[in-house]
């Protein structure tokens, strides 16, 4: 019985669509392994009939997610999961080259934000792709109408994760989520090397400033934290690394990281950038003894891991856009503070992500995700579940193999050996 569903669009400017194909052109390049997967997708069909509605980074490389899904026969609404990252050339050419309904525009503001989101929820989803929860958390507050239709989902980003394992916790998740982003190709490579390029071009886009011989301080050493903190030390920083978890924070301490609390560090830092998943990492306290011209970002993925509430109420002066999505907060003694991409996601904000190289491993753990939770939702129950590590295998193997690298196979004996428990030493 077919379902009626809406669709449309709204978009900045259509007039962008031949500009932004020339650039998920270019993405897809770089992205080998989800190319096969869309390949065997198009002959294959395995999204038949099944309605995707995606919260998700309108970037090039989600293009290109987008493309492998609607090639599999999928119906889908995209919207995007922060304000400041679309790319309205991309969003321009999904809809006008290839079809697809896409609600984002950048600089969005919060009702319109919401308003998008909604937008793609209409279209009645049966699967669900988020970055950060937010389309999850709609549909189990204010759309709980579209709940009986939904099959399943995947969540990609760190943050989604905490708010999903809080949900699944609480017994409040009705359907199943995959942990797309605690695969190892994920996590491993996006969130390291990925976050760690990707917000230090944010920086330089906005500052200019000089990383060799400055204070930075990372804030958070998960898998993104580690990334920044490596990329930062390899242009000649000293690294500063303020956490809560004692053992990351030993982890951090003998790569020969200076480990310190939050305060002391924001007397010393140049630039400060958090990557923690939480709320008011650098507020007032912090605020109070930073450098005049002290720098931060945030690379967490929403906009509350820096209080920029309080400077927006107490600073004496602001200086909006002094250089590249960088605004200037004036303190009474005189003191300047500078914040960039209003303190989102910086590395969207600010700059254009992730390179697809990287991300043609995240979005080929969604896609082959996405394949195997049409065929296994009925037998999984509600709550947070993680990706098969043979997908995660597969992904990494067919990258290696895009990129000329061959590796060693196991050989009968070997694979005897591992498998037995009779063989003494």
């Amino acid at each position: 019985m077919s379902v009626e569903t809406s669709v449309g669009h709204d978009i900045k400017n259509a007039a962008l669509a031949a500009e932004g194909k020339k650039r998920i052109e270019w993405a897809e390049r770089n992205m080998p392994v989800l190319a096969q997967i869309k390949e065997r997708f198009e002959a294959e069909k395995p999204f038949t009939g099944i309605r995707i509605a995606a919260c998700m980074h309108v970037t090039t490389e989600t293009a290109n997610l987008m493309r492998a899904l609607k090639a599999g026969g999928a119906e889908l609404a995209l919207c995007a999961s922060n304000p400041l990252s679309t790319q309205d050339d991309t969003a321009a050419a999904l809809v006008h080259e290839y079809g697809i309904n896409v609600f984002a525009h950048n600089g969005v503001d919060r009702d319109g934000y919401y308003r998008h989101l909604n937008s793609a929820l209409d279209i009645k989803p049966n699967l669900v792709f988020d970055d950060g929860c937010d389309l999850v958390n709609t549909l189990h507050t204010s759309r709980t109408e579209l709940l009986e239709g939904i099959m399943g989902g995947c969540e990609e980003t760190t943050t989604g994760v905490i708010r999903l394992s809080q949900m699944s916790k609480d017994g409040a998740l009705k359907f199943p989520m995959i942990a797309v982003n605690d695969t190892d190709t994920k996590h491993m490579f996006d969130n390291r090397f990925g976050t760690g390029q990707s917000t230090m071009d944010a920086i330089f886009r906005a500052t200019n400033g000089l990383v060799a011989g400055a204070t930075v301080v990372v804030c958070g050493f998960g898998y993104c934290g580690k990334g920044v903190a490596e990329r930062a030390r390899g242009m000649g920083a000293n690294v500063v690394v303020t956490e809560i978890d004692p053992t990351k924070a030993l982890d951090a301490l003998m790569q020969g990281y200076r480990v310190m609390n939050s305060l002391e560090a924001a007397k010393i830092g140049d630039f400060f950038i958090t990557v923690t998943g939480n709320r008011d990492v650098l507020r007032e306290e912090h605020f109070a003894v930073m450098k005049d011209g002290a720098i931060f970002a945030n690379s967490g993925h929403f906009d509350i891991e820096i209080d920029v509430a309080w400077l927006e109420k107490n600073a004496a002066q602001k200086n909006n856009k002094i250089r590249h999505q960088t605004d200037e907060y004036v303190l009474a003694d005189g003191r300047r503070l500078l914040l960039i991409a209003e303190g989102r996601l910086v590395n969207l904000g600010a700059a254009e992500g992730h390179p697809a190289s990287v991300m043609d491993m995240s979005f080929s753990d969604q896609a082959l995700t996405a394949e195997w939770l049409v065929k296994a939702a009925a037998s999984l129950g509600a709550g947070l579940h993680d990706v098969p590590t043979e997908i995660d295998k597969e992904v990494a193997r067919l990258k290696l193999a895009s990129m000329g690298v061959a590796i060693d196979v196991l050989t009968p004996a070997q694979e005897l050996y591992l498998n037995s428990w009779e063989h003494g030493s």
